[in-house]
């Protein structure tokens, strides 16, 4: 289940909340005339849906990891622009260039290793750093319909997560490891991370840092 088709059947553009460490969960109203929480329950990819006090549903949604599968390409989002130097971690500049660099990397080492793009497999996605980064991935609707997107900080938090999984959970085998469905299921992670990011730059990030 993606944000985007969630938000459809709600109608309106649902917030993910919480870690994703080990559940997907989404804050919503349901604004869609004609449909009920019953019918959001019996729909495929829905796993669970609570009535909050507030009134609003929490829904937790199977295969999360879908939503990368809609992010091959994106319009151009925002002009957002970090400083080059310096070039640590104290840097929100850096942290964002670097985790695009890293994401077209092991999309150049992926090839060279002979991991396959196709036969991308979403429920591999399941690891906590990968989590991790669908949860912010997961924030692209939510944020595109808000008067205040505030991307910048977006852009940051997400290179965030994509650098503990590139680190964590690499996309690419280690040592004499054989390559593997979930190289590249995180192949594609990778590349909605380059995607995303670059939708966001004022000018494509290096491919090499």
């Amino acid at each position: 289940m993606t944000p985007d088709r969630l938000g459809a059947l709600l109608g309106y553009p649902p917030t993910p909340v919480g870690t994703w460490a080990e559940a997907a969960k989404y804050i919503s109203p349901l604004a869609r005339a004609g449909v009920s929480v019953e019918d959001l329950r019996a729909t495929d990819g829905i796993a669970d849906v609570e009535i909050q006090p507030s009134g609003l549903l929490l829904v937790t949604v199977t295969l999360p990891g879908e939503h990368v599968a809609e992010l091959e390409e994106l319009p151009h989002l925002a002009s957002c622009t970090w400083p080059d130097h310096p070039r640590t971690w104290d840097n929100p500049g850096f942290v964002v260039k670097y985790a695009y660099s890293r994401a077209v990397a092991v999309a150049r080492w992926g090839a060279q290793l002979e991991v396959p793009m196709s036969g991308f497999r979403p429920e591999l996605l399941d690891g906590v750093e990968d989590r991790g980064v669908l949860r912010m991935l997961a924030e692209l609707p939510s944020r595109r319909s808000s008067r205040d997107p505030r991307w910048e900080a977006f852009a940051e938090r997400l290179a965030g997560a994509y650098h503990d999984a590139h680190e964590r959970a690499p996309a690419t085998p280690v040592g004499d490891e054989p390559a593997g469905e979930v190289h590249t299921a995180r192949l594609w992670l990778a590349r909605a991370v380059r995607v995303v990011l670059g939708a966001l730059s004022a000018e494509v990030p290096p491919d090499r840092m």
